[in-house]
């Protein structure tokens, strides 16, 4: 029996893919493609399109579940492909959730959760911070082209994660659901940042001043539909997720990273450093 990776070609996705290909472990790498991932062997795969459902679940016991970013309405768009996974003989989900989704309902996540919780299978959560990864993708030309960051985080603090240690960890619970299943890790870096720490993080790393202008959730909003082309339902669950840093409901550092891999995680001045070529190279073109 193997083990299923959906959003494999995504930041987390292929830490994991890779990291079980590693071990030995059997991976199947599940995208809109189907293309491989990590090493893994590709299978097409989409939450939204029932066809796909049989040939990924076939022979899968355990998978590693990525909410896709423009999927909000949960129960329509991603619980049924669950409900056929657990039909088809899946065992135990390792759940991508979001720090804090236990006290925040206006995130798809804590749906997913209250699920999961009574689906009969095995499930172990991953309630991540913000990744770091969303400010070298996502947030990627606002700072390259335009010098700031916009997001509507007020000055609440992030336990700012590394897409690197959340993958091992994920890979971890997969490898062995024995020790994780019924756990729920909080998964944050070893800081919890403001914006305006980061935007001066940032700042030393580029030689240039990157500015947070502290936007509110309405000029959010406008900014993400229209610059960065977000769909509106992301737009709604991006917001939410700005919205408990807002509120002080991320700034919680929590030793679990370590707990998992028996090392600190990764802190943001070196993920900055890594990434860098992010925001000062624009993509396609090199300097």
């Amino acid at each position: 029996m193997g083990i299923l990776v959906t959003g494999a070609s995504g930041n987390v996705g292929t830490v994991v893919a890779r990291a079980l290909t590693d071990s030995g472990a059997a991976v199947v790498a599940a995208t809109r493609s189907g293309r491989a991932v990590g090493g893994a062997r590709g299978v097409v795969f989409d939450f939204t399109d029932a066809a796909t459902w049989p040939g990924a679940f076939a022979d899968i016991e355990s998978m590693l579940l990525v909410r896709p970013p423009a999927v909000g309405n949960v129960r329509r768009d991603l619980l049924p492909a669950l409900s056929a996974a657990r039909a088809h003989g899946m065992r135990h989900v390792v759940f991508l959730s979001l720090q804090g989704a236990e006290r925040n309902r206006l995130v798809p996540h804590a749906t997913v959760e209250a699920w999961l919780r009574g689906s009969g299978m095995r499930w172990t959560f991953l309630r991540a911070g913000f990744f770091c990864q969303n400010l070298s993708t996502v947030h990627a030309a606002d700072i390259r082209d335009q010098d700031r960051i916009m997001v509507p985080a007020g000055d609440g603090a992030t336990s700012f994660v590394d897409a690197h240690d959340i993958g091992h960890v994920a890979a971890a619970a997969l490898l062995d659901p024995g020790t994780h299943a019924g756990r729920a890790w909080t998964l944050t870096g070893p800081h919890a940042l403001t914006y305006h720490d980061v935007a001066a993080l940032l700042s030393a790393e580029l030689g240039r001043t990157i500015a947070y202008p502290r936007p509110g959730a309405l000029a959010y909003a406008r900014h993400a539909r229209h610059r960065l082309r977000m769909p509106w339902p992301m737009v709604a669950v991006t917001t939410a997720i700005y919205t408990t840093a807002r509120l002080g409901l991320a700034a919680a550092v929590t030793g679990d990273v370590r707990a998992v891999l028996g090392r600190d995680p990764i802190d943001f001045a070196e993920f900055a450093h890594r990434e860098r070529d992010s925001w000062t190279t624009t993509p396609g073109r090199h300097t």
